[in-house]
């Protein structure tokens, strides 16, 4: 399928992704490397497709996120790591993701070097979470998630360094740190 047979406003996110420069990478004082997944699930209205995770987890329990983690010896790259964590997380087949490509790597608070990969998924995909990593899987509108506006700015100081943060809220769904940063950098990348 080509980016012409998708509805009009998901052919223009995908012919703006595909044509704007990426961010410039900056230095990493990370060097755990890690991915996520920004999987595009291409509805009539396309949505953008997150976790909340388990409550369990000792690390980020019950926050929103995108399937993902921390990347293993044999991935290869930062996509297969994506694809990977997105099947063990949701049960998304890594050969129905359409990989349009991945936004510079963002420095995470738990020292990993995170690399967002973008990647469409056919609407009759069947999301399934794992329950012992996700406790929900939910979708945001695609136009809603890339409102820049969404996104407010909340500066902390943590280590003596000052650190910006993003927080956003979709009717329930609180969203903020890296997701939020992930979402708001890719919002100002396709943004005209």
């Amino acid at each position: 399928m080509s980016y012409q047979d998708y509805p009009a406003s998901l052919a223009d996110f995908i012919s703006r992704f595909q044509l704007q420069q990426p961010q410039a990478v900056q230095i990493s004082h990370n060097s755990r490397p890690a991915a996520v997944l920004i999987p595009i699930v291409c509805r009539p209205e396309p949505t953008l497709l997150l976790t909340r995770r388990a409550d369990s987890l000792r690390k980020h329990a019950g926050q929103v996120a995108f399937p993902g983690g921390k990347t293993d010896a044999e991935d290869g790259s930062p996509i297969i790591t994506a694809l990977r964590e997105a099947q063990e997380e949701v049960a998304i087949p890594p050969q129905r993701v359409h990989v349009l490509g991945q936004l510079a790597p963002l420095d995470s608070s738990t020292g990993f070097q995170v690399t967002p990969v973008v990647g469409l998924i056919p609407a009759d995909v069947a999301f399934h979470a794992n329950e012992d990593e996700v406790a929900e899987v939910f979708e945001i509108p695609l136009h809603e998630a890339l409102r820049l506006s969404r996104y407010y700015p909340l500066d902390i100081h943590r280590g003596g360094h000052a650190h910006r943060i993003y927080l956003s809220w979709y009717q329930s769904q609180f969203v903020w740190g890296l997701t939020a940063a992930i979402i708001r950098r890719l919002a100002q990348q396709v943004s005209i």
